[in-house]
């Protein structure tokens, strides 16, 4: 998949690289930036190929929110023809948080708005020093109300509070603080960084690693009650019986490795 927008790469070793492509306007995102990227999550989550996706970006800036241009379109729109475009992006949204493989953010630059979304739906991180992040939806009176879900659980209620609000600057240090970003390393070291992650990510069984997402999905905000204990133990009856649980354990007794590594 090749869009002027976005591109679309898979490797041999079956990682999916989508890369925001509008440097000359820091990777903004406008309505046709959304549905392309809806898209290539999408096609990455249905193909059996694609066992890790990077959120990659060209150019100084990882993703400046909003286009300038969509955001004018917005002013005139009316309430339904607003509330319609915020579904898609909220779908957009949801795709990335829920994609059932495991998703890395390369950030090299300026992420601000809708960009700290893209960063907060993505499982980890991995930011340069020149990377700084910015909820600025305030400075032009609105709110980061689609990201919100998603950015307040990566950094917790009490920070949402305040940078939500404040609108400031959020260095990488900070942010790694704050739990947004996994890792901070020099520019000249992201994609050694990116590639030490997928590598121990490739070890392990491909069902594994979706079914172990989704599971820190499903029981972090929940109560540790009877059903989530009868749920968890279904799960991993469930694991333990499966073809790929199986070969995992008989490969380790046999001191081999699991038909998943190539």
């Amino acid at each position: 998949m090749s869009d002027s927008v976005i591109q679309y790469d898979v490797s041999e070793g079956g990682i999916a690289t989508i890369t925001l492509n509008r440097p000359d306007i820091h990777n903004a995102f406008d309505d046709t930036v959304v549905a392309a990227l809806t898209a290539a999550f999408k096609q990455a989550g249905d193909d059996p190929a694609v066992r890790v996706v990077v959120l990659a970006s060209t150019g100084k800036s990882f993703c400046a929110g909003g286009d300038l241009n969509w955001m004018r379109r917005m002013a005139t729109y009316t309430f339904e023809e607003n509330l319609r475009d915020s579904n898609l992006l909220a779908e957009m949204l949801r795709t990335l948080n829920y994609l059932p493989k495991p998703t890395i953010a390369r950030v090299q630059g300026a992420a601000y708005g809708g960009g700290v979304g893209l960063v907060a739906c993505c499982d980890m991180a991995v930011a340069s020093p020149e990377a700084a992040f910015c909820l600025s939806e305030v400075k032009v009176g609105m709110i980061p109300a689609t990201i919100a879900p998603y950015v307040v659980r990566a950094i917790g209620q009490r920070a949402s509070r305040r940078y939500f609000t404040t609108a400031e600057l959020i260095s990488a240090d900070k942010a790694f603080t704050l739990g947004l970003v996994s890792e901070v390393v020099a520019s000249d070291e992201l994609d050694n960084c990116i590639a030490g992650i997928t590598k121990n990510l490739l070890r392990n069984g491909p069902r594994g690693v979706g079914e172990a997402k989704r599971l820190v999905l499903d029981v972090a905000d929940g109560e540790i009650d009877a059903d989530m204990i009868a749920d968890t133990s279904q799960r991993i009856a469930e694991t333990r019986g499966s073809d790929e649980g199986r070969e995992g354990l008989t490969a380790f007794l046999e001191k081999r490795k699991p038909a998943w590594i190539k």
